[in-house]
């Protein structure tokens, strides 16, 4: 609803929820997000797409970066393909030729700058001709992505916004169609209101982190990572914790381990003191090695029992927090955890 205000009316929204929905929980989230009518969803990879159809979910799921050999499979599912190459349009025009298919929506992915995926002005002419000369597809939207949204310096996304609009309509005028046009990720949302075009692109703004501090007030955490105290014990001045030996109590030291570790995401470099955890309102720092399914945190002075409940990330630390000190993103960190976690949603 936040961003959803710094849109025109008009303005159609489309919603990533790629990555198991950034970390969170890809079905439950498309879910949501249908009820509250948005107009596309997006994701990286035709599985992903798929198990949000075969889940039931009936708002359009754009396909980002398909494989070719998910052609078929994106047509039996109703998915609908960004294609970025000439060999894609190709291929996917085959496909869509051999199963009697007209008007199939696919979406073109211009290169203005980024350098990932997409076609640049040099693949126009053979393009143009392409689509001049088939009715198997219907160009549904015409997009690019901007590398650098987020930074002060609007030069070089001003110059992608103007080449962007250059080249579509290139395409548009050649082609004689009239697609969706869009750009803008979350943080264009804020930083670029002027290049709104047909639709925008909410990522992690959703999921409740911008790399604005005004903008970060008027989010919501929209998640909390919880574990609990497994054993509490205090050990001796002299004993050690953890593989390595890497923390030794310089005095008795009470010590909680929590049964979580880095094959559920979190990073190994999060341990040594590095990071903590808050218990009872409490930060209790990371002694010792993270390991594989769980760590330890000194818990002196703090008033906690077995089986007390462990904040890993929510409100404190937070997601932004951890990466700013792991010299990561939020990205990063949400998108990490396992899916041996147990996600719980819950409605208000």
């Amino acid at each position: 609803n936040y961003y959803r205000t710094k849109l025109t009316p008009e303005t159609k929204l489309m919603v990533m929820v790629k990555a198991f929905g950034y970390g969170y929980g890809g079905f439950e989230i498309a879910k949501l997000l249908e009820h509250h009518k948005v107009d596309y969803l997006g994701v990286a990879f035709a599985d992903e797409g798929i198990s949000l159809k075969s889940s039931g979910i009936n708002v359009p799921i754009m396909v980002l970066n398909p494989e070719n050999t998910s052609f078929a499979s994106i047509i039996q599912y109703g998915l609908e393909p960004e294609i970025y190459s000439i060999k894609g349009l190709k291929a996917f025009i085959k496909i869509a030729t051999e199963k009697k298919l007209t008007q199939y929506p696919i979406h073109l992915k211009i290169d203005t700058g980024m350098h990932r995926l997409g076609f640049d002005e040099s693949h126009f002419p053979e393009l143009i001709a392409i689509l001049q000369s088939t009715s198997a597809v219907e160009i549904r939207s015409i997009l690019s992505h901007l590398a650098t949204s987020d930074e002060r310096n609007p030069d070089f996304a001003n110059k992608q916004i103007a080449l962007y609009d250059k080249l579509s309509s290139i395409l548009i005028d050649a082609v004689k169609i009239k697609p969706i046009r869009h750009i803008l990720n979350s943080s264009g949302i804020s930083n670029f209101p002027l290049a709104q075009y047909d639709m925008v692109r909410l990522g992690i703004g959703l999921y409740g982190v911008s790399n604005d501090s005004t903008e970060q007030k008027e989010l919501q955490t929209v998640g909390t990572l919880k574990s609990i105290i497994s054993q509490k014990r205090t050990i001796p001045a002299g004993d050690s914790v953890g593989y390595g030996r890497n923390f030794v109590a310089e005095k008795p030291t009470e010590i909680a381990t929590i049964p979580i570790g880095y094959a559920d995401g979190i990073p190994r470099s999060w341990g040594n003191e590095v990071g903590f955890v808050t218990i009872n309102n409490n930060p209790a720092p990371i002694v010792g090695n993270v390991c594989m399914d769980m760590l330890m945190v000194n818990v002196t002075g703090i008033t906690c029992k077995e089986g007390d409940s462990v904040i890993v990330f929510g409100e404190s630390p937070s997601v932004i927090y951890m990466a700013q000190k792991l010299g990561t993103i939020p990205y990063e960190i949400l998108t990490g955890i396992s899916q041996r976690v147990k996600r719980v949603f819950y409605r208000e």
